[in-house]
Order: structure tokens, then C-alpha cells, then sequence
């Protein structure tokens, strides 16, 4: 069933023909929102950002002390609902030597508060899924920028709200997709940028990762000062895949490739198909680490143990999405890009290219030729920034290279990388999926978010940063 939202915001008599025949694209007839269209949008230059951070948890306390380092950016709010995470963060900002910020803390509706402080003007959103969209869509209300952890939409309802609330009060939105600015993503959108790879034709890619022990282990926070926190809050996230399958989690390993291949910039996703395996490794985890009736044992697991999701685009490119997070593997994003002259593989890293038009690529490069390529193609944030960003950390750096270039945009009146429509658009696989899933893998159609829009801009170029600028040099 289409989403109330597409229905209710068209003329009635194409709303009501549109959702007789199960469309999902109609929308964009009517071009962008109140406000205007987002693609490309520059707000204007902030010598100074002051940053108002809610959630201090895994995601949210590394990020406030990698946007600490840099120049230009103040750490000016906090907001946590347990005093101790903003007292524990205030306590660590002082240790470095910056200011006190304000603190917003003790009751469910401190991120409101914090939010409609003039003291910001940034909302870095590192709360759990179900709060991402709310607090985006109020922050941006409030006049505020927004940049919201992954995934930062769980409906198609709440994509469409923040593509709104974005167009209506010209405010970026921004998924903080760290993956997009890993160093082999960006050397492989340099080598698609380049013509490396050729016309790009299929790209794969997920999020495997064994999350059983952080699923199932007890949040301390608050209960037990002293004690490492380790888990999620509450068991938020056990508790929301106890009650959804699909895929949940999607945009590690398909934004990268949607930027290589100009998703919502030159094409966009067209509809897509999803199958899931059974639930095994949630379960037999519960019952060996807890034991039979134990409440562990006793909750069943809506998702299964393996999604794969199949996206086609209006300019017929395949792309497949797995996530499981729960089966006992090595950690893989796949992040594979192919095209008619050549293809790059992750995990590990392996490329290949035609070296003569038509021979073809029987095997990847040899080892030593492939750390050529990964050297001569690197991506000039990496080649500059790469070393700094591996000592600041956050996996592996690629966390505050992400946070370094969005600084950048807003201090230089910059159009951000990634903008609404990527995350509308990534974010949309945590419903469709489930639709397809459940209706035999049938084919869903994907909103164009965009509403036509995609066809006017370019692919994401290969960006930059002028390190004496932001008083990196």
C-alpha cells in the first residue's frame, strides 16, 4: 500500500488514480517542495559553528571530541537523557582544553530544549533509529542544520518529512554516512570518476557484522557508574529487530555506490526486490549464552539471519544489498563496483581493468600493481588528510574525515556531498524491503524523492579541502 503521505499531498484525482495503480513515483509532477529543491544548495558562509550534540552514547561521544579538533567548530551543547553521559563529556571537553558547553539533560524533552536554543546552529543527531527523523524535523523547524547518524530515516513517512522539513525551511539535511569517506570507497569513486571502470553497470554492497554480544549485552548507563557501557540503551536495537525484518541498516554499503553511480544525479533508484533467509543465529545465540527460559531465549527475532535486497535504476544499473548481524562471520561491506572496463572489489581490496580494449579481466591485478593503483588514484582528501584522520580516529579515520568535510561546506558556503534526497532515497530500503519480504519478494517501486530533480545535476565530483583554509596546514 502506497504511504498516506504521497496520497494526501496530491490533487485528490491523481492521488486517488495513482494509488489505484499502486504507483509511488507520481509525486514528482510536482517539483520541489515549498522552499525549493536542496541538490546543490550552499547556506550561506559561518566563520564559526557552534554544534549542539544529542545522544552521548558509542556514536554520539567520539563525535563530539573528533568536531572538538577541529578549527573553526566549537562544541557549544550537550544534550544526553542520563546526567552522567553530559557530565562524563563535559568532564572530557575540559581535559582538552575547550569551553564548557551548555548542557540539556534529565527528562525525555531536553533535545527540544536544546534544539531551540539560539546558541547553535547545528544539531548532531547520535540518538537511537526511532528518535532520528523526530528530532531532525524539529531541529530543522527550529532553524536549525541537521546531520543524523545511520540510518536516519525508518519509514517512508519520515522520508518524506525530512525531505520537507529540509525544502521548507533551507536547512541541510545530512545522513552522516562515515562509509562514503572510507579510503577504498573514495579511491574507487576516483577511479569511476576517472573512466577507470568504464559505464558503470552493477555495484554490490552491505553490512555484515556479528552484533549478537552488543544486541544481548546489558546498557549500564546510568544503572551502574563506573562499569564500561557496552550495548545498546535499553536494548533498543534487539528490540527493534524483534519486531522488523528487511533490511534495517542499509546505507553502509549502499551509499558509496550510489555515489558512484549519480544516484538522484543522473539516475535513481526504480524499484526493487527483497528475499530473506530464515532466523537461526539470534535465537540459538539467546538459548546457549542465557539458556532455555530465560527472557533472552523467549523473544523471537522478526529479521532474519541474511537479507539481500536487488535495486534497479531508471537507467537499468543492479545493485544488491545484504545485511546480517548475526551470523558468526567476518566483518564485510562487499563495496564492489563494476562496469565495462573494470571492477573493484573490497574485503580485501582487489581491482582489475581491461589493459587492452576487449581482452577482458580474467583475474584481479597482481598485489604489488593493485597498491600502485590504490597510491596513484587515492583520493586527494585521503592523500592530504589521511594521516591526521587515522591519529583523530573513528574507524579508521574515515569518521572525521567525513565531519572535517562537512565542517568545511558550512565555514566555506559549500553544497554538502551528500544532502535529503541521499538519505530519503538510501534510508527507503528499511520499509520497502519489509514490503517486498512479506509480499514473496514481489517488485516495490521506490519514491523518486527528487521529484524529477535527479535528472538536472551532475555526479558527485571529487571533492577537496584547502587544509590552510580551515587552519589545518
Amino acid at each position: 500500500m502506497r504511504n498516506r503521505r504521497e496520497f494526501l499531498k496530491g490533487a485528490a484525482w491523481m492521488g486517488a488514480a495513482a494509488f489505484a495503480a499502486g504507483c509511488t513515483g507520481f509525486r514528482e509532477t510536482f517539483g520541489a517542495g515549498e522552499g525549493g529543491f536542496m541538490t546543490g544548495y550552499a547556506a550561506p558562509a559561518m566563520k564559526k559553528v557552534c554544534v549542539g550534540f544529542v545522544g552521548l552514547g558509542s556514536r554520539g561521544t567520539p563525535a563530539v571530541l573528533r568536531v572538538a579538533k577541529i578549527p573553526g567548530m566549537e562544541v557549544a551543547a550537550i544534550c544526553d537523557l542520563v546526567p552522567r553521559q553530559t557530565d562524563k563529556l563535559a568532564a572530557m571537553l575540559k581535559a582538552d582544553g575547550k569551553p564548557a558547553p551548555k548542557v540539556f539533560t534529565g527528562d525525555e524533552n531536553a533535545w527540544k530544549r536544546m534544539c531551540g536554543w539560539d546558541g547553535i546552529d547545528v544539531v548532531y543527531n547520535a540518538t537511537p533509529w526511532a528518535l532520528h527523523a523526530p528530532i531532525g524535523v524539529y531541529a530543522m523547524k527550529a532553524g536549525k542544520h541537521v546531520f543524523i547518524e545511520v540510518p536516519s530515516a525508518m519509514s517512508i513517512d519520515e522520508c518524506w518529512e525530512l525531505v520537507e522539513a529540509s525544502e521548507a525551511t533551507r536547512r541541510h539535511c545530512m545522513q552522516l554516512e562515515n562509509c562514503c569517506y572510507g579510503e577504498i570507497e573514495m579511491l574507487a569513486l576516483n577511479l569511476c570518476r576517472t573512466g577507470m571502470l568504464g559505464d558503470l553497470v552493477h555495484g554490490e554492497g552491505a553490512y555484515i557484522h556479528d552484533l549478537r554480544g552488543e544486541q544481548y549485552a546489558p546498557q549500564t548507563i546510568g544503572d551502574k557508574p563506573g562499569v564500561e557501557d557496552y550495548g545498546y540503551w535499553n536494548y533498543w536495537r534487539l528490540e527493534w529487530n524483534r519486531i522488523h525484518g528487511g533490511n534495517q541498516y542499509p546505507t553502509h554499503g549502499l551509499g558509496p555506490i550510489c555515489q558512484y553511480m549519480g544516484v538522484n544525479r543522473g539516475d535513481r533508484f526504480d524499484y526493487l526486490v527483497s528475499l530473506e533467509s530464515k532466523q537461526v543465529n539470534f535465537e540459538t545465540y539467546a538459548k546457549k549464552e542465557f539458556g532455555e527460559g530465560s527472557w533472552q531465549a523467549e523473544k523471537r527475532i522478526a529479521m532474519g539471519d541474511m537479507n539481500s535486497t536487488l535495486i534497479r535504476t531508471v537507467k537499468g544499473r543492479s545493485i544488491l544489498v545484504q545485511h546480517d548481524v548475526s551470523s558468526p562471520r567476518p566483518y564485510n561491506r562487499i563495496n564492489l563496483i563494476s562496469g565495462t572496463k573494470g571492477i573493484l572489489r573490497d574485503y580485501p581490496y582487489r581491482v582489475g581493468w581491461e589493459d587492452k580494449s576487449g581482452v577482458g579481466v580474467h583475474e584481479f591485478f597482481p598485489e604489488e600493481k593493485a597498491e600502485k593503483i590504490r597510491e596513484e588514484f587515492k583520493h586527494p582528501l585521503w592523500r592530504k588528510t589521511g594521516e591526521l584522520a587515522k591519529k583523530v580516529g573513528g574507524h579508521g579515520g574515515m569518521d572525521f574525515i567525513m565531519d572535517l568535510r562537512w565542517a568545511y561546506c558550512l565555514q566555506n558556503g559549500l553544497p554538502l556531498d551528500m544532502n535529503v534526497y541521499d538519505l530519503a532515497s538510501w534510508c527507503s530500503l528499511c520499509e520497502l524491503s519489509v514490503r517486498s519480504v512479506k509480499a514473496r519478494s514481489s517488485s516495490v517501486d521506490v519514491p523518486d524523492f527528487t521529484r524529477g530533480g535527479w535528472r538536472n545535476y551532475a555526479p558527485l565530483g571529487i571533492v577537496d579541502i584547502d587544509l590552510e583554509r580551515i587552519g589545518l596546514s
